[in-house]
C-alpha cells in the first residue's frame, strides 16, 4: 500500500491544477471569431466597410465634375479619407476572423448610378451632398450605440476611430451650403430616455406662444427654477 504523504498530496494537486489550467489558456489563446461579436458588432464592421465602398467612387467624382471648387475640395477629401477608414475596417476584420463585403449594396449601387445619370453639374452636386450627408446621419448613431456597449476591444476601437470620420464627414457636407436640413429625418431619442408630460408640453408652447419669447428661453427658465428650488430644499433640510 502507498503512503499518502503531504509531498506526495502537493503533487498531485499540482498536476490537477495544471491540468483544469490547460485547456482555460488554450480557449484564451484563440482569436475572437465572429461567433463571439454581437450583431451590432457586425453591423459596424459591414456598415463602415460598405460606406466605403460606395463613398470613396462618390468622392471621386464629385472630385472631377462638381460644379464648385468646394464640393470638389470636398469629394477629394471624403474619397481619401474614406480609403483610410477602409483599411482601418479591414484590418479590424481580418483580426475578428469577419468576411466583409466586396461591393457596395443595391441601394448604394442606384446612388452612385443616380450620380452618373445626374444631366447638369448643379444637379450633381445637389445628389452628391443630399446622399452621403443622409447616409453618414445614418450610421452616426450605429456608431455611438457600439462605441457605448460593445464587449469587443477591436470593435470598440474601430467605433472610436469611425466616430471621427463620420463628424468630419457631415461638417465637410455641410460646408458645400447644400444641405438642406428640413428634409433630413427628425432624431429619434433613445426608448429609456424621459419623456415630457403631454399637458406639460402643451402649457409650456401656450407660455411661450403668449409671451412671445422663444420655447427654448421659457425651458432655459424652467430648468433654472428646478435647480433653484432643489438647492433651496437642501439647505432647509440638511443637517446643522
Amino acid at each position: 500500500m502507498v503512503a499518502v504523504t503531504a509531498p506526495r498530496i502537493a503533487a498531485v494537486l499540482v498536476g490537477l491544477a495544471l491540468a483544469l489550467a490547460a485547456p482555460a489558456a488554450a480557449a484564451s489563446a484563440q482569436p475572437v471569431g465572429p461567433a463571439q461579436l454581437g450583431a451590432t458588432d457586425l453591423a459596424l464592421l459591414n456598415g463602415v466597410r460598405l460606406a466605403g465602398l460606395w463613398e470613396m467612387p462618390a468622392g471621386q467624382m464629385a472630385s472631377e465634375r462638381g460644379s464648385s471648387q468646394r464640393v470638389r475640395e470636398v469629394g477629394a477629401e471624403i474619397a481619401a479619407q474614406h480609403a483610410e477608414l477602409d483599411q482601418l475596417v479591414v484590418d479590424a476584420a481580418n483580426k475578428l476572423g469577419v468576411q466583409l463585403p466586396t461591393e457596395p449594396n443595391a441601394q448604394q449601387q442606384g446612388w452612385l448610378n443616380e450620380m452618373r445619370g445626374a444631366s447638369t453639374d448643379r444637379e450633381f452636386d445637389r445628389i452628391f451632398v443630399e446622399r452621403l450627408r443622409a447616409a453618414h446621419g445614418k450610421i452616426f448613431p450605429v456608431i455611438g450605440a457600439v462605441r457605448s456597449g460593445t464587449r469587443n476591444e477591436i470593435v470598440r476601437k474601430l467605433a472610436q476611430d469611425s466616430n471621427g470620420f463620420v463628424m468630419t464627414h457631415m461638417t465637410l457636407l455641410e460646408s458645400t451650403g447644400l444641405v438642406r436640413y428640413g428634409d433630413l429625418p427628425p432624431a429619434v431619442m433613445p426608448a429609456d430616455q424621459p419623456k415630457i408630460d403631454s399637458i406639460q408640453e402643451a402649457a409650456l408652447a401656450k407660455t411661450a406662444a403668449g409671451s412671445g419669447l422663444d420655447p427654448l428661453v421659457i425651458w432655459v427658465i424652467v430648468l433654472a427654477a428646478a435647480v433653484l428650488g432643489v438647492g433651496g430644499t437642501w439647505r432647509l433640510f440638511k443637517p446643522r
